[in-house]
């Protein structure tokens, strides 16, 4: 078999890029990233950055970019803290713009001096048409639409009004400029679209200076060709706009002629993509802001310690389709976790302590247990662990009555402490409330790295942590937010389906280097799952915070068995 035979397929639209480097159409790519910056990015924009800013890192040898452009074009919804929290998003993802930052603000010019060439060629006119007999003329799918009056209106007085609408003589919804196309095409988006609407409010990059503001799909296609992008990549939902793009590319004075190519966007279980319907979220307090570790956003994510390189493999697992379908949220899950099983050091956490007490333990005292950082990778060492006659364990790893199959702790039954002694149960207490409360034992001489004495059953360690050492830390365990696989679809609304378990805040025991943990810390809790030290709210030394990742399993899918 060759190379070329053995070498991975690639996606349609790498092929068309190699297809048209090979054949000197281009001589190099130019793409770009061009998210409007009206809410933060979530998973679905992960999968657009990866496949822009990789085409653009494939073809570096080229002399390939990516542009980072800002499509601020509706200063009602757009926030400078969009666009900071953009930049940083897409920066951790592990991508970078080098100088091609652009904004479309900056090419407001550009856009009004296409439109006014489009009104000297007879191409657009100003319709003082109301919002609402606009919408009844278009038409539908089966009925042509009917053209504005306003249509007839010469070239000369188009121009006066245009220039009117610029210099604030009118008020919002008073008139608008559109592109005089088809009124009778079987595209809805060809009959006569709106160019520009009027709006009186102060733009995040421009200030007052306009009060004219281009539609996205007039100013799309310009700041394409104005940057020279030679590809321009969009999802689906785009694909009915190509039409009207390709139109203001021939018809404006532009310097290139971009290739608008669509593929189909990422949709995920058990959560909504919508920036609409996340910002609902955000508004109306169901989650703690764009960046709470239970949203799809890309900020939520790294809170959550999702890894930037889980989240591009996943991006390149599900790869680039022409067809719409939904992703199983297990498949992002399953990556984050094979990542983490081999990067993440492991740290013991008891999340439901009950204590030991060692009677014996001046017998054979120890002062710190040797565990190792990764059972699986000897190249990350040991640690040496404080540990005393008193420690705690988790409330399931103890059982009054264990079945047969139960190897942890049981009266009279033993079990070994993850790097220390293999101890023996001899008596517990109860509480009031009948709940185990001490547990009494013993320890084994001898028994520190050796197998357990002859006749004694040992077939499990189990994590704990020392009563006298231990900190306490803020653990918060996430689940998914909605408990309906497709909350889009729910009767009631997406919110009617959010999950009340997708947070529980507990008091954990956890051991001294955990209380130190450095921010962003990611390490698994043993036997337990993965966690995140709080990328706002941690404090190393001081306040211990710490956010579930996901857990060892995918407990959702034996529930939905």
């Amino acid at each position: 078999m060759s190379d070329s035979d053995s070498s991975p397929k690639l996606d349609f639209i790498r092929e068309i890029i190699a297809d048209d480097l090979a054949s000197g159409k281009h001589a190099t790519t130019i793409t770009r990233f061009p998210p409007e910056p009206n809410g933060y990015l979530h998973i679905g924009h992960a999968k657009s950055i990866c496949l822009n800013f990789g085409i653009s890192q494939e073809n570096a040898a080229t002399g390939a970019k990516c542009h980072l452009r800002f499509d601020d074009t509706n200063p009602e919804k757009e926030e400078t803290e969009y666009v900071e929290s953009i930049k940083s998003d897409v920066k951790w993802l592990g991508f970078d713009w080098g100088d091609d930052l652009y904004f479309a603000s900056d090419y407001f010019q550009f856009f009004h001096d296409c439109a006014v060439h489009l009104i000297q060629k007879g191409l657009a006119y100003v319709d003082d048409d109301s919002a609402e007999e606009m919408r009844a003329k278009r038409g539908n799918l089966t009925t042509p639409g009917t053209r504005s009056a306003c249509a007839d209106r010469s070239v000369e007085e188009n121009l006066d009004l245009f220039a009117r609408m610029k210099a604030g003589e009118f008020r919002e919804g008073e008139c608008v400029l559109r592109a005089r196309i088809d009124m009778a095409s079987s595209n809805m988006n060809l009959r006569d679209p709106v160019l520009y609407r009027i709006m009186h409010a102060e733009h995040h990059n421009t200030g007052k200076a306009w009060c004219i503001y281009p539609m996205y799909d007039f100013a799309h296609p310009l700041e394409d060709a104005l940057e020279h992008i030679t590809h321009s990549l969009c999802t689906l939902e785009f694909e009915n706009h190509r039409p009207l793009y390709d139109w203001f590319i021939e018809n404006c004075p532009v310097p290139s002629k971009p290739r608008q190519i669509e593929f189909a966007r990422l949709n995920l279980t058990y959560t909504v993509m919508s920036k609409r319907k996340l910002l609902q979220l955000v508004q109306e307090g169901h989650v703690s802001g764009w960046d709470d570790p239970r949203l799809p956003t890309i900020s939520g994510l790294r809170r959550r310690g999702y890894p930037a390189p889980a989240i591009r493999d996943f991006c390149k697992r599900i790869g680039i389709t022409k067809f719409n379908g939904t992703t199983d949220v297990a498949l992002l899950e399953f990556e984050v976790r094979d990542f983490l099983n081999r990067e993440a050091p492991r740290r013991m956490a008891v999340l439901d302590p009950v204590r030991v007490r060692i009677a014996n333990w001046s017998d054979e005292p120890l002062e710190h247990a040797s565990v190792a950082n990764h059972p699986q990778n000897p190249e990350m060492g040991e640690r040496l662990v404080p540990i005393s006659a008193e420690v705690f364990i988790e409330r399931e790893d103890f059982m009054e009555d264990p079945p047969k199959k139960f190897f942890r702790l049981g009266p009279d039954r033993c079990v070994r402490l993850r790097g220390g002694h293999i101890i023996r149960c001899t008596s517990f207490e109860k509480d009031a409330a009948g709940n185990v409360s001490l547990i009494h034992a013993e320890l084994l001489p001898g028994t520190v790295g050796q197998d357990a004495p002859e006749g004694v059953v040992c077939k499990a360690a189990i994590h704990w942590v020392d009563a006298a050492t231990c900190a306490d830390a803020e653990v918060r365990l996430y689940d998914r937010l909605f408990t309906a696989e497709n909350p889009d679809d729910a009767e009631g609304g997406f919110v009617s389906v959010l999950n009340p378990e997708s947070l529980k805040t507990i008091t954990a025991k956890v051991e001294p280097a955990l209380a130190r943990a450095a921010i962003e810390e990611i390490c698994q809790f043993e036997r337990v799952g993965y966690f995140v030290t709080d990328l706002k709210d941690h404090s190393p030394g001081s306040r211990p915070v710490f956010n579930r990742t996901v857990a060892l399993k995918d407990s959702w899918s034996k529930q939905a068995k």
